[in-house]
């Protein structure tokens, strides 16, 4: 079992930066375990945010945050954190962290069923 604790919410206004972090917990996520970040703004489906390999090697984005946000790994402190800058009020929503046990080979890291555990999510709101 994993459990995965989000922190680094906030309010910040329009262009200025947070960065999100999960702290995992209950087996160790730095090896083989695939992390990801969803957001979920109100009215909204949970949407992909950023993932990266177990390995920290390789990264995907979804299109809206590419070149503002990045995802990086931290396997002796068992983290996974997203660095946002530059951030518009669309970026508004409850943050998850998400860890999945499947190979990267797979694919597919934009769906929420690649993901097995998941955090209880943390508050961006980003005021215009």
């Amino acid at each position: 079992q994993v459990q995965l604790v989000e922190s680094g919410g906030g309010l910040v206004q329009a262009g200025g930066s947070l960065r999100l972090s999960c702290a995992a917990s209950g087996r160790t996520v730095s090896y083989y375990y695939t992390m990801g970040w969803f957001r979920q703004a109100p009215g909204k489906e949970r949407e992909f945010v950023a993932v990266i390999k177990w390995d920290g090697g390789q990264t995907q984005y979804t299109d809206a945050v590419k070149g503002r946000f990045t995802i990086s790994k931290d396997n002796a402190k068992n983290t996974v954190n997203v660095q946002m800058n530059s951030l518009k009020p669309d970026d508004t929503a409850v943050y998850y962290c998400a860890a999945s046990s499947r190979p990267w080979s797979s694919g597919s890291w934009w769906s929420t069923a690649r993901y097995d555990y998941w955090g209880q999510g943390t508050q961006v709101t980003v005021s215009s």
